[in-house]
Order: structure tokens, then C-alpha cells, then sequence
């Protein structure tokens, strides 16, 4: 791919709109999680430039977000004692993800529903607006989330620091009225930092500050944990890779759809990985692509990876030149630009029309929300998917069974006499899980009401395990009445479905054909066979029932044979 002079210098400038924006979201993450500023910039910094680099999307900007900063705040937390376990958590997140992409499962977690995305990035949204109203009202901000904010309110909102109080809500004021024909050359959100952090110096002196913040150069170390804590790490190390992962895909896409370009999710993972894998190492937060930086760096004009790489440099530029512009920052600037970021994650329009979405797709989104916003991250989204699963399974049941006919093999051109008493069972499409167990209910009266059936598997894509059971019971069912089966249509990779669960051993090879012609002039043929011995059988009774009369003579006599053989 060939790159401009005006395409660097669309890039160089891209990189450094999007710098500005990432500066200050950065240091508020890095604040909210517990681990401080610097842990905020340092993951902007070795997050970035390994998705860069490594990655696939020429334009997502990866660093801190929302998602991480949520679930590593609940880490930091845990391990209090031992920072040393919190980073060897980002840093196993790390190797995790590098396994997921190696082993190709990056577009699987893009299969994630909709419904299970919205609901958990709204209560990320929500946890995000709670644990950033206490610095509003000039407190620390220590909690988890609303279950810890509520507590707490009465308490804080008699003892309000007016100077953060009014700074906070001036930055709001800022991100939200900043005019559009301004933001082309200062972002909104730089805008409010700079304005806030200025009223904070020379007016309001009162609200809490970021404080001293040194700049260094990155110390590289291999956070040992103790013993005790691996469970835990490993526990809350698949968590991050998780929700990164599916936070990362999930900007790519948006990152293609506005750019018309595409992304490799196994290699995005991978790049995400390093990144991770590196942050842990340098004491800092986990990343994950990031909508908001991403959407900021192609609107300021990013194309290549070249912008995305200036992102980084920028701000490693900032923070070990000059990392004490960062000391007087009030924080309640910091949480008023994370309160407007866990703001657009809430999907207000999602929660708008919920009357009028499909009643299903409603309550996974609440169910995953509440339990995101006041259980925990994994607890959401691990029950959002169970209950997403089954509610889709449901759907796929009534799809698969409208795929079943199970009707009488009957020729209307035909005086054959045979033709209403063979049955035939059709499986068109796929049939899993969902359906087996109705199979059952549907089909197997059916099957009883026939002297042959013929199972026609042509149309048949797939059978999965649960299916493929339920398959070998109607057969053995059918057997066991001396109801003859037949199979046609049985394609290589129906017979390895079938093969493996045993489905077709009572089918043996001479009732197998290709064509359902074949398969109804042998049904005929084991009909006549079925009726001659039907007919043999009654004329055995018969002539035994005249034996006995001739050779006896008389009733009476004939009682008292059959009394005395009876005793």
C-alpha cells in the first residue's frame, strides 16, 4: 500500500487530535482503577503501539477504556495487598488473548448478541457514572459501584466540596456545549481539561488534585504473585481477556464500517495480546480498542497505522517530558470526562423502544445490565449468553420442526394398496438440540401408525449429537414393533453424524439407497413379504382349528381334551 506526503501529514495530524483526547481519558482511567495516573498512560502507550504494530485494523486506537478500567478497579481491589498479583492478572489477560487469537476463535466472540453487548456496555455506563460521583462532590473515589454509592450519598452530599462540585459541572457543561466548528481544532474533551484544570488554579483552589506525578521511564518487572492468589488470577485474568477481546472486535467493526476497510480478528488479538501481555509488565492498566478514541482519530483524519502509532508517541512524549502538567488536575475534571464517557455507553435508544423490541431481546439486555451493575462483569455477561442461548433455541426448535414432514408415502396416480400404509420422514435443513427432544413428540406417534418407514436424509445438512440420539431411539422405536426402516439420501457426512451415536446400526446396508423410488419398491416388497407371513400365520390357525374339530368328533369330547391338557 502506498502512503502520500498528504497522507503522513493527514496521519501525523490525526495522531495528535486523537493524542489529545486519549491524554486525558487515559489519566482519569488510570485514576479510577485505583493505580493512578501513570498506570493510565502507560497502557495508552505499550496497549497502542502493539495493536498497532501487530494488529490488523490500520485505524482502532487501543489504550484504557471503560470496560477494563470497570473490571480492573473490582481486581485492584481484591488484591489490595499485592499489587504485584493485580499486574500479573493483566499480564496473564495478556497471554490469554494471544492464545484466542492463535487458536482461532476471534470471530466466534464477534457472535456475541447484540442484546448481551448493550446490556453489558450500558452497566459498564452505569458503574462508570457511579464510581465518578463522589470526586464530583470533592470525595475519593473508592467504590465499586452504585451498590457502594448509595451508602455513602447522604453522608457526602452534607459534606460537598463547592470547589469540585463547580468544576465538575462546568467540564460537563464544556463537553456537552462545545461548538462543533470549534472541536475541528481542540477537542471537546481537551477543551474541558484545559478550561477546568484552569478555573481549578486560579479560582477554585479547593477541589482535590491529581497531585504529584513523576515522570519516568518504563521499570520492566515480572509481577510474582503468591501462591494463594494464582485461582484468583487466573479467574480474573480470563475475565479481562474476555471483555477486551469483545470490546476490541466490537471497535474494529465500527472502525470498518466508517472506513469501508476489514480486520482480522484472530490477528487483532494477538496484537491486543502483546499489548497486554507488555502493559503488565510496566505497571500498567489493561486495553482494549477503543470506540472513542478510534471515531476520534479517523474523524481528525487518520487513514494508516501511521496515526495510530503518533497516538502513542505523543503521549510517551508528554509523559516522560512533562508528567507534571498532570499534578494540578482537579479530579472532579477527570470524573466529569469519565461520567460523559460511561453516558454514551448507556444505550438510551436501545431503553427507549424497549416496548416495542422482541420481548426476549428486552430481557437479556436488562437481565445482563442489572446483573453487570450489581453482581459482577463475568456474572453479566455469562448469564446474558446462557439466556440469550436458550432463547434462541426456542426460536430454532419451531424452525427446525417446520423443516419435518412426516406424512404417508401415498401415490394419488396409483391403485396400489400399499402406498398409505409405508411413512415417510423427511429432515429438511439442520436439526441440533433445540429440537431433538420434540422430535420425539412429533414424529414418534407417527412413525406407529405406519408398517415401514423410510427416513429421508437428502435434504439434510447437519445433525448434531443431541439430534443424532433421538434419531436412533425412532428407529429402534420402529424395530421394536417389527416395523421395517429404510434410509435413502444418506450423504458422507450424515453417515459420520449418524455413524458416531450408533443411529444407523439397525439399518443394515441393503435397506440404504440413494433415491426415494429405489426405497418404495423395496418397501413394497417387504410389505408383500410382511403380509405372506401374516398369511401363513393365519392359515396355520385355521388349519389347526379344523385338525382339531375333525380329529375330536364332538364339542363335548373336544372340552374335555382341552380340559385335560389344560391340567
Amino acid at each position: 500500500m502506498k502512503i502520500s506526503l498528504s497522507d503522513i501529514h493527514s496521519d501525523v495530524l490525526g495522531g495528535i487530535t486523537t493524542a489529545a483526547v486519549v491524554y486525558p481519558a487515559a489519566l482519569a482511567f488510570g485514576i479510577a482503577s485505583g493505580l493512578g495516573p501513570l498506570a493510565g498512560l502507560y497502557s495508552a502507550v505499550s496497549v497502542g503501539v502493539c495493536a498497532a504494530l501487530f494488529g490488523s485494523s490500520r485505524t482502532v486506537v487501543a489504550g484504557p477504556s471503560a470496560p477494563m478500567t470497570v473490571a480492573m478497579a473490582v481486581i485492584v481491589a481484591v488484591n489490595a495487598d499485592s499489587l504485584a498479583s493485580a499486574f500479573a492478572t493483566v499480564l496473564l489477560a495478556g497471554v490469554f488473548q494471544i492464545i484466542f487469537g492463535l487458536i482461532r476463535i476471534g470471530r466466534f466472540i464477534a457472535y456475541t448478541p447484540h442484546s448481551v453487548i448493550t446490556g453489558f456496555m450500558s452497566g459498564i455506563g452505569v458503574i462508570l457514572i457511579a464510581i465518578n460521583i463522589l470526586p464530583i462532590l470533592g470525595h475519593s473515589a473508592g467504590s465499586k459501584g452504585p451498590a457502594d454509592v448509595v451508602p455513602l450519598l447522604p453522608n457526602m452530599l452534607r459534606n460537598i466540596n463547592i470547589d469540585a462540585l463547580v468544576i465538575g459541572i462546568l467540564t460537563l457543561v464544556i463537553i456537552l456545549a462545545w461548538p462543533r466548528k470549534l472541536a475541528k481544532f481542540i477537542p471537546n474533551m481537551l477543551a474541558a481539561l484545559l478550561i477546568g484544570t484552569a478555573v481549578g488554579i486560579f479560582w477554585f483552589q479547593d477541589a482535590p488534585v491529581v497531585g504529584q506525578v513523576h515522570s519516568e521511564f518504563f521499570t520492566f518487572a515480572i509481577p510474582i504473585p503468591g501462591i494463594g492468589d494464582i485461582y484468583h488470577i487466573i479467574e480474573h485474568a480470563f475475565l479481562l481477556a474476555l471483555i477486551g477481546s469483545l470490546y476490541a472486535l466490537l471497535t474494529a467493526l465500527i472502525s470498518d464500517s466508517m472506513t469501508s476497510g476489514t480486520h482480522d480478528p484472530n490477528r487483532e488479538l494477538v496484537g491486543l495480546g502483546l499489548g497486554n501481555s507488555l502493559a503488565g509488565l510496566v505497571g500498567g492498566l489493561p486495553g482494549s480498542g477503543s470506540v472513542i478514541y478510534t471515531v476520534a482519530n479517523i474523524r481528525s483524519g487518520g487513514r494508516t497505522r501511521l496515526s495510530v502509532i503518533v497516538v502513542s508517541v505523543v503521549i510517551l512524549l508528554v509523559v516522560f517530558g512533562f508528567g507534571e502538567v498532570a499534578e494540578p488536575i482537579p479530579l472532579a475534571v477527570l470524573a466529569a470526562l469519565l461520567i460523559k464517557v460511561g453516558w454514551d455507553l448507556i444505550d438510551f435508544h436501545f431503553l427507549a423502544n424497549i416496548a416495542k423490541i422482541k420481548r426476549t431481546h428486552s430481557l437479556v439486555m436488562l437481565l445482563t445490565l442489572v446483573l453487570t451493575v450489581f453482581v459482577d462483569l463475568m456474572t453479566g455477561v455469562a448469564i446474558g449468553l446462557i439466556v440469550s442461548g436458550l432463547a434462541n433455541a426456542v426460536k430454532t426448535e419451531i424452525f427446525e420442526l417446520d423443516n419435518v414432514i412426516s406424512v404417508p408415502l401415498i401415490n394419488l396416480e396409483s391403485d396400489d394398496p400399499f402406498t398409505a400404509r409405508i411413512g415417510l420422514l423427511r429432515l429438511i435443513g439442520a436439526f441440533s438440540v433445540a429440537s431433538s427432544s420434540s422430535l420425539v413428540r412429533v414424529v414418534g406417534a407417527d412413525i406407529k401408525e405406519h408398517d415401514v418407514v423410510i427416513f429421508d436424509f437428502e435434504p439434510t445438512t447437519t445433525i448434531d449429537d443431541s439430534a443424532a440420539i433421538i434419531i436412533r431411539q425412532l428407529i429402534e422405536t420402529a424395530i421394536n414393533r417389527n416395523t421395517p426402516c429404510i434410509a435413502i439420501g444418506l450423504s458422507d457426512s450424515i453417515k459420520k453424524d449418524l455413524a458416531g451415536f450408533r443411529a444407523l446400526r439397525m439399518i443394515p446396508p441393503e435397506l440404504r439407497f440413494e433415491t426415494l423410488e429405489e426405497a418404495r419398491h423395496q418397501a413394497h416388497l417387504l410389505l408383500k413379504k410382511l403380509d405372506s407371513k401374516q398369511y401363513e400365520t393365519q392359515a396355520v390357525k385355521v388349519r389347526s382349528h379344523w385338525f382339531l374339530e375333525a380329529s375330536l368328533g364332538s364339542s363335548g369330547f373336544a372340552l374335555e381334551l382341552s380340559h385335560y391338557i389344560q391340567t
